[in-house]
């Protein structure tokens, strides 16, 4: 049976309101009839206004706002609305699903869920029929404005105005003809530049209000952001698809800038000579012009910024349409050194023993985790790390972490796995004395509140039992945790990373983990790829392994021949980085010469189909050692069939040219799969 979020609205009218709510509405209006007549917040108003509604009402007394207005002045025609979804059709694309989903939810319930555009211009409502109807007598309706500047204190505006979830019931209005009205509204923020690009609203008659209303719509919202993210991926693999195919093949050291059909920046390659020349910082998300539908390259050189040389400007299609543009940056006037792999590395926390650690990668998929990570911790929100086992998922927590200016900052890892049903909640949240049997007898605090100012970084989330879920959302809505066995809120300000190598969304799909959770804790994706997705990084792996261990046993480095490393690359790494680093460890203790030939490594890396079960293959294995063309024809075709025939992405996946790829195709017999 499906789940009801809300009551039928008729049904409603014999419940009574919230009791707290009800018995603040007469001293919110009273407070507000005084705040209108002197324009100033008394000792006695401030007791009965929350203190962000009483900003609001600040605000729009110093903007003018005449608090007798009975609805928003200022709505956008048909022909005006039909443009804005054209400028937000990414958003509206975006939201489809959710509001579909939450669609059937609403009928009969005197609700309505509302999509504003940056400007606060409403551009999708759907709903309860009579409460859309009853909307549009104070335009609440697609195409009204409700801009704070324009309409005072309600949930889109005033969400807009601070960038956080906020709910105004009835009396908290400013203006007086919307007073009738309950909204709870969330900001949407894009993935890429963390920016407001639209408002999530659930809006209806006073008897609609309920504690859980604003935790849907941040859900709803959290949704809509990662169908964006999703989007944008996608968009990015297209147009390095796009760039890889051009005629005129570019060198690995040249300076690339990939631009979207939106004059936004979603790649970039070898930028760092731009800050040499003088053009500035070229971060992703950046717009740097604005793009029209016909756009030449002609065009986009007229329009990018004076400071911005280019030597190259190439125009990207896809489907026979122009999807963007790549640009290729000059070449510094002295010549440059090879460029370094790219990597960044973490040091030590403060007081903790420990090694300073590289997160090493040159592949755009581990560029985008890292910069994915530097957003994250700048905008302090919390942060899901996606990936299989052995990746590092843990590298990025400690990398979010290391971004935090005070070095003091606390950093709690929790692993839900390794602690029993009954145990992690005491251990997450805190108990008093005698709160459960085996609670300490003078109560415990929690990793919450030990990670306060911090970050808590809870590891193997999607084995959280289910009724712990409820109790970690409610704790990341209200900000503020609540012992077990106690009614004392205790505030937090706490940063939470949450990994997992699960599939939530298939779990969500079998009732293992909440919608909700998921959409709160994934405010931004980072998904960690897998070894065998990374080509070339596994070289500069073993290199930084091999260095690091060889310096560390005090020996010489080993040298690794044409055979090993093409052995190393044709591997699936079931065990991803952990296992590589684990084979160089065991080779600088045990290789007894200084130069390793596949003939060193172990079985399971020379001989693949004999390792295939560790992927679930069932596949005859082969007792004799394979020669190195039967190694690389295997990784080759195996990468064929992941790929499903799409060549692009098998070049890229195995990290070498679409020529040497169609050779080899051609060398080994190979099925296209096409």
């Amino acid at each position: 049976m499906r789940a009801k979020y809300f009551t039928p609205h008729a049904s409603q009218s014999s419940n009574p309101r919230q009791p707290e709510v009800a018995g603040t509405q007469h001293d919110t209006m009273n407070a507000w009839e005084a705040f209108v007549e002197t324009g100033t917040a008394t000792e006695k108003i401030e007791k009965s206004v929350r203190r962000e509604i009483l900003d609001s009402w600040a605000r729009c007394t110093d903007m003018g706002i005449s608090a007798l207005s009975g609805a928003t002045p200022q709505k956008v025609g048909e022909d005006g609305v039909e443009e804005l979804r054209r400028k937000n059709a990414s958003l509206c694309q975006a939201a489809r699903a959710a509001f579909e989903r939450l669609g059937p939810h609403l009928y009969e319930s005197g609700a309505i869920l509302i999509l504003t555009d940056r400007t606060g211009t409403i551009i999708d409502a759907i709903g309860d029929a009579q409460t859309l109807d009853t909307g549009r007598a104070i335009q609440l309706e697609i195409g009204g404005v409700w801009d704070e500047r324009v309409i005072g204190t309600n949930g889109i505006g005033t969400a807009l105005r601070t960038g956080t979830p906020t709910y105004v019931h009835a009396s908290e209005h400013y203006c007086q003809g919307i007073k009738s009205w309950t909204c709870a509204g969330v900001p949407v923020f894009d993935p890429l530049d963390r920016q407001i690009i639209g408002v999530v609203d659930l809006s209806g008659p006073p008897d609609i209000f309920r504690p859980h209303n604003m935790a849907l719509v941040v859900a709803a919202a959290r949704e809509i952001e990662i169908a964006l993210a999703e989007q944008q991926r996608e968009e990015r693999t297209i147009l390095l698809e796009a760039f890889i195919d051009l005629p005129k093949a570019h060198n690995s050291n040249d300076a690339v800038v990939l631009l979207n059909s939106s004059g936004r920046i979603v790649f970039s390659r070898n930028t760092e000579r731009s800050l040499e020349n003088g053009t500035g910082e070229l971060p992703i998300g950046k717009k740097l012009l604005s793009w029209s539908p016909n756009i030449t390259d002609g065009d986009l050189m007229a329009a990018l910024p004076p400071a911005l040389a280019t030597t190259e400007i190439d125009l990207l299609k896809f489907g026979g349409e122009v999807q963007g543009a790549a640009l290729i940056l000059p070449e510094l006037t002295s010549s440059p050194s090879r460029p370094s792999p790219k990597g960044i590395s973490v040091k030590p926390r403060y007081g903790v023993e420990e090694e300073e650690f590289t997160i090493l990668g040159d592949c755009p998929k581990m560029q985008e985790a890292i910069e994915f990570a530097h957003r994250a911790a700048k905008a302090n929100v919390t942060v899901l790390v996606q990936g299989e086992t052995g990746v590092g998922k843990e590298l990025f927590a400690r990398l979010i972490h290391s971004y935090h200016t005070d070095k003091k900052t606390p950093y709690v890892t929790v692993n839900c796995a390794a602690i029993s049903g009954e145990l992690i909640g005491g251990e997450l949240f805190g108990h008093v004395a005698g709160a459960f049997t085996g609670a300490l007898r003078e109560g415990k605090q929690g990793k919450f509140e030990q990670a306060n100012g911090g970050v808590l970084c809870l590891d193997e989330i999607g084995d959280m039992p289910p009724e712990l879920q409820t109790y970690l959302l409610r704790t990341l809505e209200q900000r503020a945790v609540y012992r077990i066995g106690c009614y004392k809120r205790r505030p937090i300000d706490v940063q939470l990373v949450a990994m997992t190598n699960r599939n939530l969304r298939q779990d969500i799909e079998n009732g293992r983990f909440r919608r909700d959770l998921f959409y709160r804790i994934g405010t931004i994706v980072i998904n960690v790829p897998p070894l065998r997705e990374r080509g070339r990084d596994i070289d500069l792996l073993v290199d930084y392994f091999n260095g690091m261990l060889s310096t560390k046993f005090e020996q010489k480095p080993l040298e690794f021949d044409s055979t090993a490393m093409a052995a190393f690359r044709a591997y699936q790494w079931p065990g991803n980085v952990r296992e590589l680093r684990n084979i160089v460890e065991r080779l600088c203790l045990l290789h007894s010469g200084g130069i390793v030939t596949a003939d060193d490594l172990p079985n399971e890396v020379t001989e693949p189909e004999g390792s295939d079960f560790l992927f679930g293959k069932a596949t005859e294995s082969s007792s004799r050692k394979m020669n190195l063309s039967s190694i690389e024809s295997i990784a080759i075709q195996r990468a064929i069939d992941q790929e499903n025939g799409n060549l692009t992405r098998v070049a890229l996946s195995l990290g070498v040219s679409r020529p040497t790829l169609y050779r080899k195709i051609r060398e080994y017999g190979l099925d296209r799969g096409k």
